[in-house]
């Protein structure tokens, strides 16, 4: 969580996003923002680069070899590009050309940029070159040669990413996850070598938090190779920019394409899988479109209704015969009926299942329900492996799911939403690990309103239903609660509101836009 310092200074960047309204519609913010920012930021790392091989001794005619710029994963900046000669210009004509022309000239330096920046698109906004010369000058504001806090850039493409959802309203922001919840992902599996799959990748950002969590735990970033695909083509773009100013190589397909209808990795089988696609999504193919589709088969072919079960199968796909990821769904996956019901019990059946997670509501910028995170496990079978020089011993854990749920967990930030703090997820990831390991003097027990483990006959009687309240053992005056009879009679009381004069609905309509867009709430 960000103190107030960096809030201050995160908080001032948000603000410069005013001067661009009436100029620039608010879906274009973003891209307006985020390229200046990585702009400034490879200038600043060019900077510090450049500083350290000055003190190590190299004469001017070496300070532009870019060889000694790649070598330590930091971009080389051409004299054209650098933020001094921008903001010496900034005052003058032509300021949006010159953006254009700095950000062309990195990618040409920067083969792992290769289509990742914006292609004269200053020029093309036509905005008034005094927003832009405002706009620069609040990028100037962010120095991480004065900043101890190596990841300060990160932190706030990642609060720009967050607001952004915010702004541009809900089902806008389907590719941002928040840090800690990625974080958490990542811990549970810990996935310290071999291939990471994100099919539906968005910012880059699971792929960011692997490289974060091997280098907090001192391991090797090099043994991990990075697979990913994005269905639009922006935040393809973003994507490519997230990973290539940290320097994470990532095959990421030919192009920005659905996952479904032109699947950029067919045969990939990767040991890990870190996934957050969107929700319940609606008609994700036609009718007669994807029926023979070897990514479902031997399964029911998933409904064209809701996507939630054809992403499951396509991330069960991606596994090898050792993988095991992280795939984020919401709740009513748990329960749903018809061919998803029958989705449901084979995966389980077939024992590819390891955990149900429930994580607390307004978690998600883009969506206040609760959402569940799915593990899934190839191999589930007792055995050793080594991971990050550590050997690990895991338990049989055969026809056995663990339930925990989290739903009252966490803490709150920024008024109205729920976050993991490390402390949070060391507890939540202890008891996971405990569960799947032998783990000297740590055997794991199940403890009520928080976890349990359920084997396959338990599953059986509860029909494959996968709801946590059927499996962990709640306080009364909470079972005897119907949830959705509850939600039944909220939604049958507005609709009898509805029933009123057409002046009363309106005046419903405009209390209920008032919570909506209430900060307290």
């Amino acid at each position: 969580m960000a103190n107030k310092k960096e809030k201050s200074m995160e908080s001032i960047l948000w603000s410069a996003c005013d001067k661009l309204r009436g100029a620039v519609e608010p879906s274009e913010y973003k891209h307006v923002i985020l390229s200046l920012i990585f702009l400034k930021y490879a200038n600043d790392r060019f900077d510090i680069q450049r500083e350290k091989l000055i003190k190590e001794g190299k004469p001017d005619f070496m300070l532009d070899n870019v060889a000694f710029y790649e070598q330590d994963n930091v971009f080389f900046v051409p004299e054209c590009a650098r933020w001094d000669y921008l903001m010496s210009q900034s005052k003058k004509e032509g300021l949006a050309i010159k953006i254009d022309t700095a950000l062309h000239e990195i990618e040409l330096k920067n083969t792992s940029l290769s289509g990742a920046l914006p292609d004269n698109y200053y020029s093309r906004l036509e905005l008034e070159n005094n927003d832009l010369a405002s706009l620069l000058d609040k990028m100037n504001e962010i120095d991480l040669k004065k900043s101890e806090d190596k990841d300060v850039f990160g932190r706030v493409y990642e609060y720009f990413l967050s607001h952004f959802a915010i702004k541009e309203g809900k089902g806008k922001g389907e590719f941002y996850t928040p840090q800690s919840v990625v974080a958490f992902l990542c811990e549970l599996i810990e996935p310290y070598d071999g291939s990471v799959y994100d099919g539906a990748c968005g910012s880059g950002g699971m792929f960011v938090q692997s490289m974060k969590f091997i280098q907090e735990h001192q391991g090797d970033t090099k043994k991990i190779s990075v697979f990913g695909q994005e269905k639009t083509a922006t935040t393809l773009k973003l994507a490519k920019m997230n990973l290539a100013i940290r320097g994470i190589s990532a095959n990421m397909g030919t192009k920005a394409t659905s996952t479904f209808q032109n699947d950029q990795h067919p045969d990939l089988k990767a040991d890990y899988a870190l996934m957050n696609p969107p929700f319940n999504q609606k008609e994700w193919r036609n009718e007669n479109e994807l029926t023979d589709d070897p990514r479902w088969k031997a399964y029911d072919i998933p409904p064209v209704s809701n996507a939630n079960y054809a992403w499951i199968l396509n991330f069960i796909s991606k596994l090898s015969s050792n993988g095991t990821g992280c795939l984020l769904l919401a709740n009513g996956a748990l329960s749903a009926d018809g061919k998803e019901y029958e989705i449901r019990k084979k995966i389980i059946e077939n024992d590819l299942l390891e955990a149900i997670i429930i994580l607390p509501r307004n978690m998600f910028y883009t969506t206040d329900i609760s959402v569940t995170i799915w593990i899934f496990n190839n191999n589930k079978k007792q055995r050793k492996v080594t991971k990050n020089g550590k050997e690990i011993e895991f338990r049989n854990r055969t026809n056995e799911v663990l339930f925990m749920d989290l739903r009252q967990k966490g803490h709150p930030y920024e008024k109205k939403y729920i976050e993991f703090t490390e402390k949070d997820r060391n507890e939540f990831v202890n008891t996971f690990h405990s569960w799947q390991q032998i783990i000297a003097n740590n055997e794991y027990q199940n403890k009520k309103e928080y976890s349990y483990s359920a084997n396959i006959e338990e599953i059986r009687k509860n029909d494959y239903s996968l709801v946590t309240s059927k499996y962990i053992e709640f306080n009364k005056d909470i079972e005897k609660i119907d949830y959705k009879k509850e939600i039944k009679n909220i939604i049958s009381e507005v609709r009898e509101l509805f029933k009123i004069d057409e002046e009363s609905k309106i005046e419903v309509l405009n209390i209920m836009e008032e919570l909506e867009n209430d900060d307290e709430f």
